[in-house]
């Protein structure tokens, strides 16, 4: 079983990128991207209504990296500590070595390869530091950019379940990508 320590916070580094811990003063940049109907096009959760909302989520995921459950990154481009996305491993299955992986980005940064950048960097830290042996992506299957992400980064899909989510009144597909260690 693994046994995860995300104290002191694991700050994470690229030429042009800059990964650090969410804070409370995050939660107006992060309603701006969680109340965007075209940002959350493909999350299937509700809009965040109020920066209230932003700050209890932010809250659950400090929660979570005190617990050792999960760990979330904002990303920023450097020198600048300024929120633009978000990235991190949560329902992490410490028994099996694995986690899911999340990620968003502001609007204004798409197609520029920072989301791309900040994946390598993830997922070399899960692989190398946490020890996963596999991570894992659920995925609207609409949502081609994250899959074109994904396959970049040499995520397979592995299964494609048909209506096995209900969110606004309707069924919707899943399809799921992981990637198995590349380092071991």
């Amino acid at each position: 079983m693994l046994s995860l320590d995300f104290s002191p916070f694991p700050m994470l580094e690229t030429d042009r990128l800059l990964m650090r811990q969410i804070e409370d003063s995050d939660a107006q940049d992060l309603f701006l991207l969680r109340s965007d109907p075209a940002i959350m096009r493909y999350i299937d959760r509700p809009l965040a209504e109020s920066t209230q909302d932003t700050l209890d989520m932010i809250h659950k995921m400090q929660d979570s990296l005190i617990a050792n459950n999960g760990i979330s990154w904002v990303i920023t481009l450097k020198p600048h500590a300024k929120f633009i996305g978000s990235i991190g491993f949560w329902r992490i299955d410490k028994e099996n070595h694995r986690a899911e992986i999340g990620y968003m980005l502001a609007a204004g940064f798409h197609n520029k390869g920072i989301m791309s950048e900040s994946m390598i960097t993830v997922l070399k830290f899960g692989f190398e530091k946490l020890n996963f042996h596999t991570i894992e992506a659920n995925v609207n299957p609409a949502n081609e950019a994250s899959i074109r992400l994904l396959e970049k980064n040499h995520f397979r899909r592995e299964a494609y379940f048909k209506e096995n989510y209900f969110f606004n009144g309707r069924f919707l597909d899943s399809a799921i990508y992981s990637l198995i260690n590349p380092y071991q």
